[in-house]
C-alpha cells in the first residue's frame, strides 16, 4: 500500500502556482492545487491528484473528458482527461484517496505580448511538462483560447459540453467550402442538428442555395419560411434531360441493362432530337461541331423514338435486332405509360422547359426561398437513384458555368443509399456525380453535405473529402473505427465518447473548427425539429378514429381519376406537339367519313386522299 502512494504528493505542503487562477467562487481558497505530474511521453500523460478537493468534499474536476492544463510558467499545456482511476482500486472515507488521471496532451496556451491581450493556443507542443508541473482545472479564458477561430467568420451552433457558459462556434465558410458530414445512431438529433446547421448558415451566407435530397418528407415541415416542397406530383423533369445512362436505368426499373438495348437507344434518340430539331431533316444526322449525342439535353418526342425504333425494325438488315428492338419499344411505352413516372412524361406538349425546370429547382431567382426539399418518400424507388444522378449533375455544372456566381449546397440526408461503400451495390452515375462535387465542387462554389447513420457503409473516398465532421452517438465498432481512422489531430481519445454521448451532443473536429470540440447543438423549438408534423398528423389514429383505407388505396394505386369531358371546352389536338411547323396554328377540321365506312379490312377512318369540301 505505502509502494502505491509513494507516487502522490502531499496535499498540504503543496504551495499555489505562480500564473493568478480564476477562481468560480469567492470562498475557494487560493491554495487550489488539483494535482502534479508524474509521467509524460511525447503524447500522453499521467497526474496524480485527490478524489476530494481541500476541505474533503469530493469533486468532478477530474472526470472523464474535462480539459485541463498544465502550469509551465510562460506557457499551459492543454490536455483532455480520457481516464481517471485509483491504483488500489479501493474508497475511503476516512482521509483523501488519491487517483491517477491519464491525459492526452492537445496544445499549449500562451499569454498574449501586450498586458491584458486574449490568450494564443497552438496545436502541438514545444515544451512538455516536467516531472511535478502544477495541473489544475482549466480556466475559461484559456477555454475560449482553445476554441478560438482567429477571425474567421463563424457562427454560433450550441454550447461547450465542458462549459455551457461558452460558446461552440464553427467557421462557416470552411465547413460550407470543404464539405461536412453529421454521422450519428437513429434518434439521436442528426436532422435536428442538420436543421439548425441550415438555419445559420442561411442566415451568415444570404446567397446560398440549398437542395436537399430527402428520402422521409421531414425537412420542409422544419424550415417554413425557408423552403420550397418539390416531390413527386410537382416534379417536372423532362425524360429529355436525363442522360443515356440515367434513363437507362428507368427503363430497366433498376435491373441490369441489356447492352444491344442501350446501344439501340445511344443511335436512336440523336436521330429522335435531330427530328425534333429539324422536322424537315428526316433521319440525317449532322456531323461536325453541333452534332447531338445522346446525352444532349435537347428535348425530343417519345412518338419520334418510337417511329425510329419501328422504321429501324422494318428494314431488312435489322432481322436479327429485332427481338431486341421490340423488347426496347416495350419497356419505353411501359415506362411512359406508368403513372408514377408522371413527373418525367407527363407533358404532353414537348418543349425546351430547362430554364424553368432548373431555376425552379435550384431556386434562380429564389424569391427569398433558397431552400428546395426534394421529398423522395412518394417517389418509386427504382428511379430515385436517375433522378438523384439528375440532380447532382445539374448542380455541379450550374456552378461550374456560372462561374462562382452560384453557390450550391447539396445535402444528401441517408447518403450511404447513394455511395454504398461496395462499388458493386447503387448506381454509378449517382456516385460518379455526388465524387465529382465531392473532389472539384469547392473550386466551382458547389458544396457537399453529408447525413447518414451508417459511416462504414458509406463510400470512404466521399467521407475522407468532407473536412468537417460532427460525430455524434455511433453504437456500431466499425462506424466508430471510420470516424477513428478520419480524425486528423492528436485527440482520438476523444473518440472515446462516441458510444456514451447524449441527446444533441456531438464531437466536431477537421477544417471549420479550431480544434476537436465536443458540443452540445442549440435547442430548436418543437415545432421546427424535423418529423414533428407527421408524428402529430398520426395522433387522431391514436384517438380511435379509423384509418382512411381508401385513400391509402388511391395513394398506393397513384393513378389520376379519368374526368368527364366538359361541353364548354375547347377540343385539342394531340396530334400536334412542338417540332410539328404548325404546332401553334389552329387545328384544322377533321373530316368525319361516311357511317358505311367498311371497317372490315383493319383500316381506320383518315382523310387521306379525300378533296376538301367547299363550303
Amino acid at each position: 500500500m505505502g509502494n502505491s502512494l509513494s507516487m502522490f504528493v502531499d496535499r498540504d505542503a503543496s504551495v499555489g502556482e505562480p500564473t493568478l487562477q480564476e477562481r468560480r467562487k469567492a470562498e475557494q481558497s487560493d491554495k487550489r492545487v488539483l494535482g502534479n505530474v508524474v509521467q509524460c511521453d511525447g503524447a500522453r500523460a499521467t497526474i496524480s491528484a485527490h478524489a476530494a478537493d481541500i476541505v474533503g468534499t469530493a469533486t468532478g474536476h477530474w472526470s472523464v473528458g474535462k480539459m485541463i492544463s498544465i502550469n509551465l510558467g510562460n506557457t499551459r499545456t492543454v490536455g483532455l482527461v480520457y481516464a481517471v482511476g485509483k491504483s488500489d482500486r479501493a474508497w475511503h472515507d476516512e482521509g483523501q484517496n488519491p487517483i491517477e488521471v491519464s491525459i492526452e496532451l492537445i496544445g499549449e496556451v500562451r499569454d498574449g505580448a501586450e498586458p491584458g491581450a486574449k490568450p494564443i493556443f497552438d496545436r502541438g507542443i514545444t515544451t512538455y511538462p516536467h516531472i511535478g508541473a502544477i495541473a489544475h482545472r482549466i480556466r475559461s479564458r484559456d477555454l475560449q483560447a482553445v476554441y478560438d477561430l482567429a477571425g474567421r467568420h463563424s457562427i454560433t451552433i450550441g454550447t461547450l459540453s465542458q462549459d455551457e457558459a461558452i460558446d461552440a462556434n464553427i467557421a462557416i465558410d470552411d465547413t460550407l467550402a470543404r464539405h461536412f458530414a453529421i454521422v450519428g445512431t437513429t434518434g439521436v438529433g442528426k436532422s435536428t442538428a442538420v436543421s439548425l446547421l441550415l438555419r445559420k448558415s442561411i442566415a451568415a451566407r444570404p446567397d446560398l442555395r440549398v437542395l436537399i435530397l430527402d428520402p422521409h418528407n421531414e425537412f420542409a415541415a422544419s424550415l417554413p419560411e425557408h423552403c420550397v416542397r418539390v416531390n413527386s406530383t410537382t416534379l417536372d423533369l423532362p425524360f429529355w434531360m436525363f442522360k443515356l445512362e440515367e434513363f437507362a436505368e428507368v427503363l430497366f426499373r433498376g435491373r441490369e441493362t441489356v447492352p444491344e438495348e442501350v446501344d439501340a437507344l445511344r443511335d436512336l434518340i440523336p436521330a429522335a432530337k435531330n427530328l425534333y430539331r429539324n422536322p424537315n431533316s428526316g433521319t440525317y444526322l449532322r456531323r461536325g461541331s453541333d452534332a447531338l449525342t445522346a446525352d444532349t439535353p435537347v428535348p425530343y418526342r417519345i412518338v419520334d423514338l418510337i417511329k425510329q425504333i419501328d422504321e429501324r425494325m422494318g428494314l431488312l438488315e435489322s432481322k436479327n435486332d429485332r427481338p431486341t428492338l421490340k423488347s426496347l419499344k416495350t419497356r419505353i411505352e411501359s415506362a411512359a405509360s406508368d403513372p408514377r413516372y408522371r413527373f418525367m412524361f407527363n407533358s404532353r406538349l414537348i418543349e425546351d422547359t430547362i430554364h424553368e425546370t432548373i431555376g425552379n429547382i435550384f431556386r434562380v431567382p429564389h424569391h427569398g426561398r433558397p431552400v428546395t426539399c426534394f421529398e423522395m418518400a412518394g417517389m418509386p424507388s427504382e428511379v430515385v437513384n436517375s433522378v438523384c444522378s439528375v440532380l447532382a449533375r445539374l448542380a455541379f455544372d450550374l456552378a461550374l458555368w456560372s462561374e462562382g456566381r452560384l453557390r450550391l449546397l447539396l445535402l444528401c440526408e441517408e447518403a450511404h443509399r447513394y455511395m454504398p461503400a461496395d462499388p458493386r451495390l447503387g448506381f454509378a452515375p449517382t456516385r460518379h456525380a455526388l465524387s465529382r462535387i465531392a473532389k472539384e465542387g469547392r473550386k466551382y462554389g458547389c458544396y457537399l453535405g453529408i447525413v447518414t447513420q451508417r459511416p462504414g457503409e458509406l463510400d470512404p473516398t466521399i467521407l475522407s473529402q468532407c473536412s468537417t465532421l460532427f460525430a455524434m452517438r455511433l453504437a456500431n465498432e466499425q462506424d466508430q473505427a471510420i470516424i477513428r481512422s478520419a480524425i486528423a489531430d492528436s485527440s482520438a481519445s476523444t473518440l472515446a465518447f462516441l458510444s456514451s454521448m447524449g441527446q444533441r451532443e456531438a464531437i466536431a473536429f477537421g477544417e471549420g473548427v479550431a480544434t476537436t470540440m465536443r458540443l452540445k447543438f442549440e435547442k430548436l423549438s418543437e415545432g421546427l425539429i424535423p418529423g414533428t408534423a407527421k408524428r402529430e398528423q398520426a395522433l387522431p389514429s391514436e384517438l380511435g378514429h379509423d384509418v382512411d383505407l381508401v385513400a391509402i388505396v388511391e395513394r398506393l394505386r397513384n393513378v389520376p381519376r379519368p374526368q368527364q369531358a366538359m361541353a364548354f371546352t375547347e377540343v385539342v389536338d394531340s396530334s400536334r406537339q412542338a417540332g410539328d411547323p404548325d404546332y401553334r396554328k389552329p387545328p384544322v377540321p377533321r373530316v368525319q367519313p361516311d357511317d358505311d365506312f367498311d371497317m372490315r379490312y383493319g383500316l381506320r377512318p383518315t382523310t387521306f386522299g379525300l378533296r376538301p369540301q367547299n363550303d
